[in-house]
């Protein structure tokens, strides 16, 4: 429980960063309708995310509201952690998004984001620790910039990453420890592979989300990464660590085989989405400082085109059960 003192002693905090989000993120004085709080997550997860209107046009009608419930929780808290520029500002919001997630569990939510979230935790039973881990990392973030070991790194997608396959598998009706785990090697997969692919973006952040035992081995420095320096020991680093996450997602694989086929294909649009960004790298030779790697607009065609194939074939397959 936050003492008085801590919630007056934040407030300034809280204030600055609030102001520098859209003004629409801001926790209201009374909650919303629940038809209004279900319009506001549809609209903020089709204008800050221009695959999230594709990858729905593969998802049963019935979870599409409830995804875009999760997709707004998720994105909001992100923004909450990464766009307001100052550690203790980040902070503040993080505790005040954490009091409405509270909040939403005990039934008096007032952000539009938890009185829509809280159909969908109370038709999916999604216990609440699924979206706390989120916060975990995003606090993480602020305090925590370099990373020892791969296991450290690990340990820290087990918190960014994780708990969305989570929430997806909820949503699906799947809470088992099996498919739990296989979706985790995808979401590390998809998480270490956005690592390789924002390093420049992330060190002007003053992050660093390659582990300092992999720069000593190959014999990088913190400087070539600062200067863009794609050397040649910094490309074999690369090399190196897009392999390691190509393991990751093979050992996912099994997932799609164990779900409904209709999320199946979603899984795959996004798995092979993830391992199309290790290709885009592999074809710059590895050379990601300075120049961010980008899935083509063909390559994403294809992707969605096969997606949308798989799709077709399942309507066609149960039409003639």
């Amino acid at each position: 429980m936050v003492s008085t003192h801590s919630q007056v002693a934040t407030a300034p905090a809280a204030s600055l960063g609030w102001s520098r989000l859209p003004a629409d993120y801001a926790i209201p004085a009374t909650a919303p309708s629940p038809e209004q709080a279900r319009e506001y997550c549809c609209r903020l997860a089709r204008s800050h995310y221009e695959n999230f209107s594709v990858a729905t046009w593969f998802l049963p009608g019935r979870l599409r509201q409830h995804f875009c419930n999760v997709y707004a929780y998720c994105r909001i808290s992100d923004d909450l952690g990464d766009e307001v520029g100052d550690t203790g500002a980040a902070l503040a919001l993080l505790n005040q998004w954490e009091a409405e997630l509270n909040a939403c569990y005990d039934g008096h939510p007032k952000h539009p984001v938890f009185v829509a979230l809280a159909e969908t935790v109370e038709t999916f039973n999604i216990p609440k620790q699924e979206f706390s881990d989120l916060l975990r990392a995003f606090r993480q973030d602020q305090t925590v910039t370099r990373y020892e070991s791969f296991d450290d790194l690990l340990g820290y997608c087990r918190y960014s990453a994780n708990p969305v396959g989570h929430l997806v598998l909820h949503l699906c009706g799947y809470s088992d420890a099996e498919r739990q785990q296989l979706s985790d090697f995808t979401c590390t997969a998809l998480q270490l592979a956005n690592f390789w692919q924002d390093l420049s973006v992330d060190y002007a952040k003053g992050r660093i989300y390659l582990p300092i035992e992999s720069l000593r081995r190959f014999g990088v420095s913190e400087d070539d990464i600062a200067s863009n320096r794609n050397t040649h020991a910094f490309r074999e680093m690369m090399k190196f660590e897009v392999e390691r996450a190509r393991q990751w997602f093979h050992r996912g694989l099994p997932l799609v085989e164990k779900v409904d086929r209709e999320l199946a294909i979603d899984l795959e649009l996004f798995s092979r989405g993830g391992q199309e960004i290790l290709n885009s790298i592999e074809r710059q030779k590895f050379a990601v400082l300075g120049q961010r790697p980008a899935i083509s607009k063909p390559r994403k065609l294809a992707l969605v085109a096969r997606a949308a194939l798989g799709k077709l074939l399942v309507k066609r397959r149960g039409q003639r059960i």
